[in-house]
């Protein structure tokens, strides 16, 4: 097809032209007021004269047919496979494309969008439409359908911002009246102090049913507590957190007869425990070169709050020194050894020895402490090899190792054991890898037997130097050399002190990074990794349930010193579970509560907003598949049983001819025709 036009390219700048225009009009005027004969012919030819220098052209365009465009968003969200909507999804996909391709001047383009993807909450399908018609001008939309459930997220608040001017419908999956129950939380604490209650609120909301539901409360997999409630009651569940890190607390509802999908039964709270304080007690038996590790090494942790009493005097020292001016302080033995004892998470005994201060009934106490759930550590040196070694007390029932009475005084490098290198205590110190370690020196071991813990470091003549213990609920840990200082100080390039004393005290306050069985969910971007430490040789095979209930079983391969590894996509949003049959292990990927769970029953009314503002429709398919009719112009593109999309008049132009009008002979022509004819007339 082909336009005709008539375009214009002065020969003179505007005003020029306009300045020539009021002269012609001027003239014209005068001419016509003095009534003189010939007044047209000469109007006639200044006007000619004036459109000359408009240099005025014809224009010829050839165009061809641009086809409008339809775009198809196909709904591919977890949610999209409750009930048959997968189904009713797959097969209004093919009809829908089959009857639009038959509409001629028309190019259809299909996209999938809202698959889980671990990242994204919610079904974003307006997202897909932007990208779908990124490189396609407005003016050659035609329209879009969306086939979905009808949970849509990111639905723009008015038509303006879709960016054309064009029908949106939605085909909608699923069935009316369906039923469902879910959990919806009120108030949920972010972070809560160890050791104190946290309060929820939450409620149960039933859609197409009615009656009591159960609700069960579980804290990191154990139950807590179990209630009958009634729908759309605001309640409230009271949760001890019991540890620092993620406290992850789920409240599920018992189905509902007859609903789409247990999945949102289920609501789930990650609360991050924080310790206030962990109060450890240092009592120093009496000045040595390493007391003072201990001491910087426990205050340069802001989250402890340390007690240290160092014993510089004796009992049995007699110089006739008053009494009241042996100490700055008195030394409250009976206040913290029997009151107070269980407000200690650690107490630490830094080359100690019987020396009269502590009561023996005070060793009791301690040792009943760690049965009930507390941790000591003995920094030995010489004193627990001697006649008043802490072992002759009540603690020799839940020391791990008998003094043997010898001390070994010989230089020797300490190392790991082959459980040393699992254990989270000791696996990976810096200069452990070296054989020998790139470790200093140390000089003095104390020697034992009987030793009933794990050995985790030894030295020479692989005697055991650092050994641990659980006694019932407590733990203990026995370091046999008080030579540990010489790595803080740098001798012959020091050693990880740091590192160990920081691990091993944590060890002994039940920090749950270190513990040595452990399964363990870790999440980064889309990829899931399940972790195993192990003391053990083997692991048993991990069952991975995702938040939608599809289970699998994963075979993990060692990655060496205990600790074994397996990965899967986190393909899904919410609370992941994985068990060996022995330990679990739950981790939450994106927002605790995905958007895409929140609310399971197909809807025309989210989509009728956007819909009606574009003149669109909103039908569900369980009605029928309508038909698909081309509208060339109007304000509404729906009906009962029919969609319509607005088909656009859009052409490209493929190429252009010119010709002037007062160029060559045709403009030479006329302009002397004009002269002549002038001339003609003042000649009569």
């Amino acid at each position: 097809m082909f336009n005709l036009g008539l375009s214009f390219a002065p020969l003179l700048p505007s005003y020029a032209l306009w300045a020539a225009a009021a002269a012609v009009l001027l003239i014209a005027a005068l001419l016509i007021a003095s009534r003189r004969r010939g007044a047209l012919i000469r109007i006639v030819a200044l006007a000619l004269l004036l459109l000359a220098l408009t240099n005025p052209s014809f224009t010829r365009e050839d165009r061809d047919p641009v086809p409008s465009v339809a775009a198809v968003i196909v709904d591919k969200s977890p949610s999209q496979g409750f009930g048959q909507r997968e189904q009713q999804t797959e097969a209004a996909r093919d009809e829908i494309v089959e009857k639009l391709k038959a509409i001629p001047g028309l190019d259809v383009r299909v996209a999938e969008a809202g698959k889980a993807d671990g990242e994204n909450d919610g079904t974003k399908l307006f997202s897909a439409l932007s990208s779908t018609l990124a490189d396609v001008p407005p003016d050659r939309v035609a329209g879009a359908v969306f086939i979905t459930d009808g949970r849509v997220h990111d639905v723009p608040a008015d038509a303006g911002a879709l960016g054309f001017d064009a029908p949106v419908h939605a085909l909608v999956t699923g069935q009316r009246n369906e039923r469902d129950r879910r959990v919806v939380l009120m108030t949920t604490p972010r972070f809560g102090i160890v050791g104190q209650m946290q309060t929820i609120t939450y409620k149960v909301e039933d859609q197409g049913g009615t009656g009591p539901a159960r609700v069960t409360v579980r804290r990191d997999g154990e139950q807590l507590e179990t209630r009958v409630v009634v729908p759309g009651q605001t309640l409230r569940a009271d949760v001890q957190i019991p540890h620092a890190g993620q406290n992850i607390v789920e409240i599920e509802a018992s189905p509902l007869e007859g609903e789409l999908t247990p999945v949102n039964n289920r609501a789930v709270v990650s609360i991050d425990g924080v310790r206030d304080k962990l109060r450890v007690l240092l009592v120093s038996g009496e000045p040595h070169a390493g007391e003072r590790t201990w001491r910087n090494l426990l205050k340069s942790d802001a989250s402890i709050d340390l007690v240290h009493f160092t014993i510089l005097r004796p009992p049995e020292k007699q110089d006739g020194t008053p009494i009241n001016e042996l100490s700055l302080i008195a030394f409250p033995t009976r206040e913290l050894f029997q009151q107070k004892i269980n407000e200690f998470q650690l107490i630490i005994f830094d080359r100690y020895a019987r020396q009269g201060v502590l009561p023996i009934a005070y060793f009791d106490n301690i040792a009943k402490y760690v049965r009930d759930g507390g941790a000591v550590l003995i920094a030995a040196g010489p004193d627990y090899a001697s006649q008043t070694s802490i072992w002759r007390t009540p603690l020799d029932q839940i020391l791990p190792a008998e003094p043997s009475g010898t001390v070994s005084e010989s230089p020797f490098r300490a190392a790991l054991t082959e459980l040393g290198k699992r254990h989270p205590v000791t696996r990976g110190l810096e200069g452990a890898d070296a054989t020998p370690p790139h470790w200093s020196r140390w000089f003095r071991l104390v020697d034992t037997r009987a030793v009933t813990g794990v050995s985790l470091m030894q030295g020479q003549g692989d005697k055991p130097l650092l050994v641990l213990q659980r006694q019932d609920e407590g733990r203990v840990a026995l370091l046999l050399s008080d030579h540990i200082w010489l790595w803080a100080r740098g001798y012959e390039g020091g050693g990880p002190h740091l590192d160990l004393l920081r691990r091993l005290s944590h060890w002994l306050m039940k920090q749950p990074d270190l513990e040595e069985e452990a399964l363990r969910l870790l999440a980064q971007g889309r990829e899931l990794t399940v972790q195993r430490q192990t003391m053990a040789d083997t692991v048993d095979e991990v069952t991975v349930t995702s938040p939608s209930g599809r289970e699998r079983k994963l075979t993990l391969a060692s990655a060496g010193n205990g600790v074994w590894r397996a990965t899967v996509d986190a393909s899904e949003l919410g609370l992941w579970r994985a068990t060996d049959g022995k330990l679990t292990a739950l981790i939450n990927v994106g927002p605790a509560n995905p958007r895409e769970f929140a609310e399971v029953t197909s809807t025309t009314e989210v989509m009728k907003r956007i819909a009606d503002a574009t003149g669109g429709g909103v039908l569900r398919l369980a009605d029928g598949t309508p038909r698909i009719v081309p509208v060339r112009s109007g304000s509404s593109y729906k009906g009962d049983d029919w969609l319509g999309l607005k088909m656009r008049q859009v052409t490209v132009v493929r190429g252009i001819g010119v010709l002037p009008i007062f160029a060559g002979m045709l403009g030479l022509l006329l302009l002397i025709g004009a002269l002549a004819m002038t001339w003609a007339r003042e000649g009569r």
